[in-house]
């Protein structure tokens, strides 16, 4: 042993055990089982600037704490350490000498003799201030964060209120209603309606959907909406309309901020105590009519190609009659691809709905589909939602 014998190497480990106790990187406390203080560190002394004599066998652990953790200290810990022997990791804050705050992390346990009773306890006191630090510049920097999506959030719902209209007008002898859905407040997305004269008592109207979300989507949006508005002053026909509104995305089709999108346009024409309706789709889902009589179906124009894809695309054009108490329903596909408890909400669940709907006006048709919205479980895409219907004579 080095010149050393037993008794004097276990000497010097026990003198190094004392040193470890008592100027080890955190403080040690061991207190009576009232609380006051039998033994204390440097450690711990040196944080809180007190004196070996003014703790020792005249202060109790709790002393030490802020009022507030004195209080915890009593109605919590202290039972704690009763009834389970040990706690872990509580964070609490010292009072030093001179009344300043110290952030700590405690572990205690009971020290019990052989024949199990409990002796004294045993603390460990963890300083917390970088911990603390570094957690309250986390919560700063999650308040930035949630301001700035707060600000974006602001900005998304105006750019979006920007691609609709503000209310629909309503034609003499018609009701109308429209709802749009985001599916995610962060991100703008590319469906949009709109109505409008057209003059001679004429009205169009259109329903569509961007390819895509974010900036980019919403500038196609809006330059959708405005060529469908110009077009139809110059020729309303619905297919001459969508055929318009094709050239002009065709024209970025080798860009990389080409968008493609659906649509549906269509004409209102007063006809005796209806309206005679001519839609021409160009890849949007089908229009459902809620008849005055509780029926409800498509009204399909199939084959009608995307507009923006192709030069010269196939635009199925259909004329149908709106009679007193009858709802034209046109939506977006992030209706029929969301998701319920029952899986995929599709064209045949959309249908049933309808007719358990029918007889109904636009407001009571677009709060219906506003409630059916709110209870899917799963909404991917944004939802636009127009409702026309004549007015019962």
């Amino acid at each position: 042993m080095n010149g050393l014998d037993g008794r004097s190497f276990a000497g010097m480990l026990e003198d190094d055990t004392d040193e470890l106790w008592d100027r080890a990187p955190c403080g040690n406390v061991s207190t009576l089982l009232d609380g006051t203080v039998a033994k204390i560190n440097s450690t711990l002394l040196g944080w809180l600037g007190y004196t070996r004599e003014e703790v020792v066998g005249r202060r109790r652990f709790s002393d030490l704490l802020t009022v507030a953790g004195r209080v915890y200290h009593e109605t919590h810990l202290a039972p704690l350490l009763r009834m389970q022997g040990e706690i872990n990791g509580i964070a609490l804050q010292l009072l030093a000498a001179d009344g300043g705050r110290l952030p700590v992390l405690v572990t205690a346990t009971v020290k019990t003799g052989t024949d199990g009773e409990p002796l004294l306890i045993r603390t460990t006191v963890f300083d917390a201030r970088e911990r603390r630090a570094y957690e309250e510049e986390l919560l700063r920097a999650r308040r930035a964060a949630e301001r700035d999506r707060e600000r974006l959030r602001l900005l998304v719902a105006g750019l979006q209120s920007s691609l609709l209209p503000a209310s629909l007008p309503t034609p003499a002898g018609m009701r109308t209603a429209g709802h749009y859905r985001m599916a995610s407040a962060d991100e703008v997305g590319g469906d949009f309606y709109d109505l409008f004269p057209l003059g001679g008592g004429r009205w169009g109207f259109f329903l569509g959907d961007v390819c895509g979300k974010g900036v980019e989507a919403a500038a196609v949006t809006a330059a959708a909406r405005y060529t469908l508005r110009a077009a139809a002053v110059y020729d309303p026909t619905p297919a001459a309309v969508l055929a318009n509104l094709n050239s002009v995305l065709y024209q970025d089709y080798h860009n990389a901020a080409h968008r493609h999108c659906t649509v549906v346009f269509g004409v209102l024409t007063p006809d005796a105590d209806g309206w005679s309706v001519t839609i021409a789709g160009g890849g949007h889902p089908a229009p459902l009519l809620l008849r005055a009589d509780g029926t409800a179906e498509f009204q399909d124009t199939p084959g009608g190609t995307l507009i923006g894809i192709i030069a010269e695309p196939t635009l199925v054009t259909r004329t149908l009659r709106l009679a007193p108490g009858d709802t034209l329903l046109l939506y977006s596909d992030g209706l029929t691809e969301a998701r319920t408890g029952a899986g995929r909400y599709g064209s045949d669940e959309l249908r049933a709905f309808g007719r358990g709907l029918a007889p109904a006006d636009a407001e009571a048709a677009i709060g219906a589909c506003a409630e059916l919205l709110d209870g899917f479980t799963d909404l991917d895409d944004d939802v636009a939602l127009m409702a026309l219907s004549v007015e019962r004579t």
